[in-house]
């Protein structure tokens, strides 16, 4: 195989490292396992750069990769947002990611961290139902943090919930199944719709037939 991806076919070793030099490349060996043995004309040094930046752009990130969940600039945060800070907390911890929780404090806050620590054992509480406390509140410098990673029984029993309250809310949402279709009923007369007469009134008339015959 030549410097442009060309079959050029069966070549003696001299003659492909002839053409290799020609064109001011390299002849690599491609698959040695062949036979012959497959080559190929190339910029081996570049061909090397190449396979090893993809490697480095195709290689996968951590699946358990940290998020860093902060509860504002102080302690003076909104219910509402921690409530919001909880709910991103909770869905990283569903995707199987530690979540590191983050209260800082801002001057005489310093004096009531007391504060930054019930804050977060209460969050760490409120997401017992999906998470262990890895690492339980810490003081360092001015804030205080904790981690809570995955608990992956816990996560897995709420996932299947989740899963079979989506089925059953997608039953729901199905029309209902057509009714079986009503039985044919007889008129009074003993005619049904298909004008067959009902099976003892016609025996009543034959009987009354042979009683006038007589």
């Amino acid at each position: 195989m030549d410097q442009n991806n060309q079959q050029v076919g069966l070549v003696e070793r001299d003659e492909a490292i002839r053409m290799a030099e020609e064109a001011g490349l390299d002849l690599v060996e491609i698959r040695a396992d062949a036979r012959p043995p497959l080559c190929k004309i190339m910029d081996y040094g570049k061909y090397k750069y190449q396979q090893s930046k993809k490697k480095s752009q195709t290689k996968a990130k951590p699946q358990n990769e940290p998020k860093e969940i902060r509860l504002g600039r102080s302690v003076k945060i909104d219910v509402h947002d921690v409530q919001l800070r909880e709910r991103q907390a909770r869905k990283f911890l569903l995707e199987g990611h530690p979540v590191i929780v983050v209260q800082r404090f801002r001057g005489r806050e310093m004096a009531h961290t007391e504060i930054g620590f019930e804050r977060l054992v209460k969050m760490a509480e409120a997401l017992s139902d999906v998470a262990r406390t890895q690492t339980p509140p810490q003081l360092s410098g001015r804030q205080v943090s904790m981690v809570l990673a995955p608990d992956k029984n816990k996560v897995e029993a709420i996932k299947q919930k989740l899963a079979k309250e989506a089925k059953d809310d997608d039953k729901k949402s199905k029309p209902p199944e057509a009714a079986d279709a009503a039985p044919e009923e007889l008129d009074d007369d003993g005619v049904d719709d298909t004008g067959d007469i009902d099976s003892d009134d016609g025996a009543d008339s034959d009987e009354a037939q042979a009683t006038a015959n007589a």
